[in-house]
C-alpha cells in the first residue's frame, strides 16, 4: 500500500514505465495471504484486460510470518501461506497470467530491536521475529521453483549488508533506501521486457499539427 508514497518502489516503477504501460497498486496494508487469496479475483480478472499484463508481483509473508500466539490476527501457519501463495499463480494462470509474467517477493528481514520499540510503544511484546521471517522467506522461494515464477529475495538480499537496517524504517517496513533497493532489484528483472515496450501514443513533436487525428487516431 505505501509503494507508491514519496520514493516508493512502486513510484519509482511508474516513473520508469511512464507512457509505456500503467503500474496498478493493489497493495493493501496489514493483509496477510489468507484473505489476498479471497479477494485476487476481484482485483484481477479477465474482464480487466489481463491478457494485456506483463508483469505482476505477489509480496506477502511479513504479516504471515507474524507470532501466532502475540498477533494470531495477522498469522498464517508456514504450510498454508505457501499453499496461498501456489492457489493465487494458479489463479493467475487461469486468467492468462502466464508464469514468466509472474514475480514472487518474499518479505524483508525484520530488525528485531527497532519493531521491538514499535510493539512496546504500543503496550504490546515484539510479535515477529527475523528467524520466523526468514522460514517463510525460504518457502516462497521453493513456492516459485515449484511454480516456475520468478522470485525476489528480499530476505536474504538485504542482509548482505550486515547492517540491514537502514533499509527498514521501523524495523519492519521500508525505509527510502529499502524502496530504492527492491525498486533496483525489481527493474534488473523487468527491465529487458519492459524497456522494450513502445511509447503511447507519438511524440509531441511528431504530431502533424494541421492532421492531428492522422497523427494521434491513425
Amino acid at each position: 500500500q505505501f509503494s507508491f508514497q514519496g520514493g516508493g518502489w512502486g513510484a519509482s516503477l511508474a516513473e520508469r514505465l511512464v507512457r509505456k504501460c500503467d503500474v496498478v497498486n493493489r497493495g493493501l496494508s496489514g493483509y496477510n495471504t489468507r484473505w489476498a487469496k479471497l479477494i485476487l479475483p476481484r482485483l484481477i480478472s479477465k474482464s480487466t484486460g489481463a491478457e494485456s499484463t506483463v508483469a505482476v508481483t505477489i509480496f506477502f509473508g511479513a504479516n504471515d510470518s507474524a507470532l501466532k500466539d502475540l498477533n494470531p490476527r495477522q498469522h498464517v501457519p508456514l504450510e498454508e501461506y505457501a499453499a496461498n501463495l501456489k492457489s493465487m499463480i494458479q489463479y493467475l494462470k487461469s486468467v492468462d497470467i502466464t508464469e514468466d509474467r509472474i514475480i514472487l517477493i518474499t518479505p524483508p528481514p525484520l530488525q528485531e530491536s527497532a519493531w521491538e520499540k514499535e510493539c512496546l510503544a504500543k503496550g504490546d511484546k515484539l510479535n515477529r521475529r527475523n528467524a520466523t521471517t526468514g522460514e517463510y522467506a525460504q518457502a516462497c522461494v521453493q513456492v516459485a521453483r515449484d511454480c516456475g515464477t520468478d522470485v525476489l529475495d528480499l530476505w536474504t538480499l538485504m542482509q548482505k549488508d550486515q547492517d540491514f537496517s537502514s533499509y527498514l524504517s521501523d524495523g519492519l517496513h521500508l525505509s527510502m533506501k529499502g524502496n530504492s533497493f527492491l525498486a533496483a532489484q525489481l527493474w534488473s528483472r523487468l527491465e529487458k521486457t519492459l524497456s522494450a515496450l513502445p511509447w503511447l501514443l507519438p511524440y509531441w513533436r511528431d504530431v502533424d499539427p494541421g492532421d492531428p487525428e492522422a497523427s494521434l487516431l491513425g
